[in-house]
């Protein structure tokens, strides 16, 4: 692995595992997702100027005025979709910087990626390249549509807050199968997790978030 890759000075191994006990303090528990969280080298997916601040846990500006989200939203998410994961595939909305992507990726078989910025899924589809993670297809569109031609999925991961919850999201989510998804308007988001049962969906709050708005169209 390159120097670049394993980091240096503030993006050293002990400030990443600075940042592990510090999720692990905030509840979260699966030793796969705090080995990626460990590993992915998130100085990578912000701007140079910021790298000094990467293992906080906070979420960054990333351009274009998205954000990288915080870690620990990162974890929770991927381990409450994983808690009981049987499937193999996987869509996310909101590629992003490919951060949350790239944390998902060895976790699960295949991810189906959406981005609505062509701009923002070009430079994260080369940044993912170079980090050798290639179990990812990536799609420009719209989130609200999500990507029907390979669903059902067995998971649905969402990085951005919709007002309602997305209807075409929840007919393209497998029998069994988990959405997590933020729900409602800025000051009033909910972490929202959806389980497919036979006869409903349920819907649990996993608590209180903060996440730029899911826009409509393209």
């Amino acid at each position: 692995m390159s120097q670049l890759r394993q980091g240096i000075g503030m993006t050293s191994a002990r400030t990443r595992d600075r940042l592990v006990r510090r999720l692990m303090e905030q509840g979260i528990r699966s030793e796969a997702v705090l080995s990626q969280i460990r590993n992915v080298p998130r100085h990578l997916f912000v701007d140079e100027a910021l790298a000094s601040r990467a293992y906080e846990d906070t979420a960054l500006p990333i351009g274009l005025g998205q954000t990288i989200s915080q870690p620990f939203i990162v974890a929770r998410m991927t381990e409450a979709l994983l808690a009981g994961f049987e499937g193999q595939s996987v869509l996310e909305i909101g590629t992003g910087c490919g951060y949350q992507t790239a944390v998902l990726s060895p976790l699960v078989k295949k991810i189906y990626t959406v981005e609505r910025i062509p701009e923002l899924l070009k430079k994260t589809r080369q940044r993912l390249r170079e980090l050798d993670i290639y179990n990812v297809q990536f799609r420009p569109g719209d989130g609200w549509e999500g990507w029907r031609k390979y669903g059902p999925y067995d998971g649905i991961i969402v990085t951005a807050a919709a007002e309602t919850m997305p209807q075409k999201l929840l007919q393209q989510l497998a029998p069994g199968g988990r959405l997590v998804i933020p729900i409602g308007p800025p000051g009033e988001q909910d972490l929202a997790m959806v389980v497919n049962h036979p006869d409903q969906f349920e819907q649990i709050s996993l608590g209180p978030v903060r996440f730029v708005p899911l826009v409509h169209g393209k």
